[in-house]
């Protein structure tokens, strides 16, 4: 793997930001990377000193902007960048393929959509389109919600493969929002073999109460989930037909923006 060194000389930069620049170089390298960095391979792209180095990536790795893989000792970007990122998805590329199905969708079923990606343990919304009923949902757009009680979260968990699934689950705690949320990673298991033989996944006042979710995932190319769109609706008010009424239009939208995300490069590759 060649990466090109697209920051300018330390000598060049202001006096007292050598330490930043570091930071800043190594999140470069490993954004452009087409997989996970260890870090020799850091060392040798950045051509810093071995212990620089590592003491670079602990500080990233500490405050959330490099993650570590389970699997091994490799980085990639890490889940605090999501937030940062959360106050400028107007300019999301995933949110400007997605907004035209996300409008559809949300005409259809007359509902609330969302659109969530996955930040550590957490679905972060980067688009939401209000229902045009007088009763508004309170989540905004850079909120997260749970994965174990979110109709976003478990679509995106029931979509991964099983090993990434079950390492997320053991890191997962389980607070309870209503009397509806499940509480444990057994009955959690037990959600997701229902989600993917059916394909789509339910809130039923897990996470609020009195207000029923219906989620499903987005993949990219190789089928790996990126994101999660959900339709909103209050109890009083859903339909008698849930599965014509909302699931069926809501996986029609997470197909078509999968076939368009995969026609464009993977930029959306996500950290669990």
């Amino acid at each position: 793997m060649t990466l090109p060194d697209r920051g300018p000389s330390l000598r060049t930069r202001p006096a007292g930001t050598a330490a930043f620049s570091k930071f800043v170089h190594l999140l470069q390298l490993v954004a452009e990377s087409d997989r996970p960095c260890s870090v020799t391979e850091l060392v040798r792209l950045s051509g810093y000193p071995r212990a620089t180095v590592y003491r670079t990536v602990a500080g990233l790795v500490a405050e959330r902007l490099l993650a570590a893989s389970l699997a091994d000792k490799t980085y990639v970007l890490g889940p605090r960048l999501i937030e940062f990122a959360s106050r400028s998805w107007e300019q999301s590329e995933l949110r400007r393929l997605a907004v035209v199905d996300l409008a559809a969708l949300r005409d259809a079923t007359g509902e609330t959509v969302h659109l969530a990606v996955p930040d550590d343990r957490k679905m972060v919304y980067i688009e939401k389109l209000e229902s045009p009923s007088a009763v508004r949902m309170a989540s905004r757009v850079g909120s997260s919600v749970s994965m174990h009680s979110s109709a976003v979260g478990k679509a995106y968990l029931a979509t991964l493969d099983e090993t990434t699934c079950e390492q997320i689950l053991q890191r997962l705690e389980f607070p309870r929002y209503t009397a509806n949320t499940v509480d444990s990673a057994e009955a959690l298991r037990e959600q997701l073999r229902g989600i993917r033989a059916r394909g789509w996944a339910q809130d039923e006042e897990e996470n609020e109460e009195g207000i029923f979710c219906f989620g499903a995932a987005i993949v990219d190319a190789s089928g790996r989930p990126v994101a999660a769109v959900s339709v909103s609706t209050l109890r009083f008010r859903q339909r008698p037909d849930p599965q014509q009424a909302y699931v069926a239009p809501l996986r029609a939208a997470c197909d078509a923006i999968s076939r368009r995300i995969a026609r464009v490069p993977a930029a959306y590759r996500t950290v669990a």
